[in-house]
């Protein structure tokens, strides 16, 4: 009887020994698996996710939207990919903030418009890595956009054509969206609810801007005009872009004027000096007036198909004239001719889908987005151009736009260390540039006036492209296409091959100098 009950108890003990080890094999793989799925270094994300989501939902724009609504309800359980302590990465090696409009950026990659089209995921986009997310663009009234289907997949090339034409749910709808989101973040960290919580935060009160509302990092909005306001009424058009200000305003820290969608058929005749001063000084206006301490920054998004010297001082003139801060350069593009190189050999089905309406986006626009940057730089340097008679030049902020470091720093920052693979990778030096952007020791130009921001995007798919847009004068590099065949960790792989690049370089340069 006695060797039966020991007999049970030496069973149990094992039985009870094997379930522990069960269940904390079971607790290890889980926590394993939550660490790496939830990580944007993780390879599944670009070698699985995205095929499979292709592969899944042949539409490209479906499979954008189940991607867009996968990330919101990952983020809303707390499980969405995230770029893991990205302030220990940038400890490692090079430094990749830069100063954009006061502000000190974790690092000079952003997202463009497009991705997030309703700003339902700003925060699950912010949450990858980049230090700027644009989001909309959104128009003052709901519009459906272009009749299904309306993106098109070049796989081949990594490309993408796309009709859209500034789908929207309008304004109001995004406004609210914003709203809520200002509020649930007052709410969550202890600073109450409803309209004085949210006052407290877009005043500056919880210590992060009032768009992003993450230290370190800036939230665009874009906005536009309807499809259905008429071209040749500027009033009417100018009114379209002022009430998307009014409404958007407090929730941005930056705000894009889109007059460069190729799908709203004469957007682009807005480009001209004229109507885009016009547009532009509106903006600007209803931007200062915002209820908020701090007014948002204003930048034009312009077309890489608006290429001729006319054409590209026309817009630096309207840039001046009208008191914008800064410039986006690049969008998709209606052209074909030359685009992808005749030696490059795609399927029956891929020529068809080149010949598709729409605007173009994909590695292909590099080289135009790089050259498109220098010569914005140039002209922008340049200074404000002769005005007639009348007009006065918008007062500037003597501030600095993208400043320099103090000189105490003892680490290398991006500031010093693009400069050093500058002659590298692209062989030449900006308009009296010395790092990111280009921006100049005192972040004015030589004749005093206040130096104009550069977003750029295009084709950029890599770190060393990064580097070398960065070098060609522009601030932040945005990228899209990338992103959407890229996955999830796109942002975090730029940055890590940006400092991979610059530290390459340092090393060389030191073999050089022993």
């Amino acid at each position: 009887m006695v060797k039966w009950r020991l007999s049970s108890d030496a069973r149990s003990l094992v039985t009870r020994l094997k379930n522990l080890l069960f269940g904390t094999s079971i607790f290890l793989f889980g926590a394993f698996s939550y660490l790496y799925i939830t990580d944007t270094r993780a390879g599944v994300h670009q070698w699985l996710a995205v095929p499979a989501l292709r592969r899944i939902y042949p539409d490209a724009e479906d499979a954008h939207h189940v991607g867009t609504q996968t990330l919101k309800a990952l983020y809303s359980f707390g499980i969405h990919p995230r770029e893991r302590n990205p302030k220990a990465q940038d400890s490692k090696g090079a430094d990749l903030s830069v100063e954009v409009f006061g502000h000190k950026l974790q690092n000079p990659i952003g997202t463009s418009a497009g991705i997030d089209k309703l700003a339902e995921i700003p925060d699950a986009l912010l949450a990858l890595g980049p230090a700027i997310v644009e989001v909309g663009g959104a128009t003052p009234y709901p519009q459906d956009g272009n009749p299904k289907p309306r993106v098109f997949r070049l796989p081949s090339q990594k490309a993408l054509i796309n009709r859209y034409g500034l789908n929207s749910l309008g304004a109001e709808d995004m406004a609210m969206r914003l709203r809520e989101r200002v509020r649930l973040f007052a709410y969550h960290n202890g600073y109450g609810i409803g309209e004085e919580a949210e006052e407290l935060v877009l005043n500056g009160g919880a210590g992060v801007p009032p768009g992003s509302l993450v230290e370190g990092k800036l939230l665009a909005v874009q906005v536009a005009k309807n499809k259905f306001t008429k071209d040749e009424d500027l009033d009417a058009v100018r009114r379209d872009y002022v009430y998307c200000v009014e409404m958007l305003a407090p929730y941005a820290d930056i705000l894009v004027v889109n007059v460069s969608s190729p799908n709203t058929p004469g957007l682009r005749t807005l480009q001209r000096v004229e109507p885009l001063t016009k547009i532009l000084e509106g903006v600007v206006g209803a931007a200062k007036s915002v209820n908020r301490k701090t007014a948002p920054k204003v930048m034009v998004k312009v077309s890489p198909d608006e290429d001729q010297d006319e054409q590209i001082e026309g817009i630096v003139e309207a840039i001046w004239r009208s008191g914008v801060d800064g410039v986006i350069v690049g969008n998709t593009t209606k052209r074909r001719h030359n685009l992808i190189p005749q030696h490059v050999n795609l399927s029956p089905k891929e020529r068809q889908i080149l010949g598709e309406q729409g605007g173009f986006s994909g590695p292909h626009m590099f080289e135009r987005t790089l050259g498109l940057v220098k010569r914005y730089r140039r002209l922008l340097d340049e200074g404000p151009p002769s005005l007639p008679k009348g007009k006065e030049q918008p007062k500037e902020s003597t501030n600095p736009v993208t400043g320099p470091t103090s000189g105490d720093e003892s680490d290398p920052t991006i500031v010093e260390e693009i400069e050093s693979v500058k002659e590298a990778l692209t062989g030449l030096r900006g308009t009296g540039s010395v790092g990111v952007g280009g921006s100049l020791i005192d972040g004015l130009t030589g004749a005093g006036h206040e130096q104009k921001v550069i977003f750029a995007t295009g084709g950029i798919t890599n770190g060393k492209q990064a580097l070398e847009i960065l070098n060609a004068g522009a601030s932040v590099a945005q990228i899209y296409t990338a992103l959407i065949y890229g996955g999830v960790g796109t942002v975090s792989r730029i940055k890590k091959e940006m400092r991979e690049e610059i530290e390459k370089k340092g090393t060389t340069t030191q073999k050089r100098s022993h």
